[in-house]
């Protein structure tokens, strides 16, 4: 198992628990953690060599691309807002795990042949 695919794919995975978090209990800290979480996982899909490079890397952009408005639309009091933004990007993340998922059982069954 590579040590790049392992990061990533723990960084896709706390990416959809962060943000389950936050739309649970709405926080500015949980928010930004999110956000960051997001972005790191983003950045370690570049460059993957998987068989859903694309659409792993379309689903993180997604993801980012709602979160980072729902931190600012959070700092300037519209929470609400926040959470729904952040509703879009868990429906994104759950599809990455998914994807990560599919991605990997699709390796698995061509190293096999």
């Amino acid at each position: 198992m590579s040590s790049r695919k392992l990061l990533t794919d723990f960084f896709v995975l706390m990416a959809l628990t962060t943000n389950v978090s936050f739309v649970v209990f709405p926080n500015g800290v949980e928010l930004f953690v999110t956000v960051v979480t997001n972005l790191a996982a983003t950045l370690l899909k570049v460059g993957e060599g998987r068989v859903l490079s694309a659409e792993l890397m379309a689903t993180g952009l997604v993801a980012d691309l709602h979160l980072i408005p729902a931190l600012y639309f959070f700092y300037a009091g519209n929470p609400a807002e926040a959470v729904s933004l952040a509703w879009g990007a868990l429906a994104a993340n759950v599809v990455s795990v998914l994807l990560v998922v599919i991605d990997t059982v699709l390796k698995s069954y061509m190293e096999e042949e």
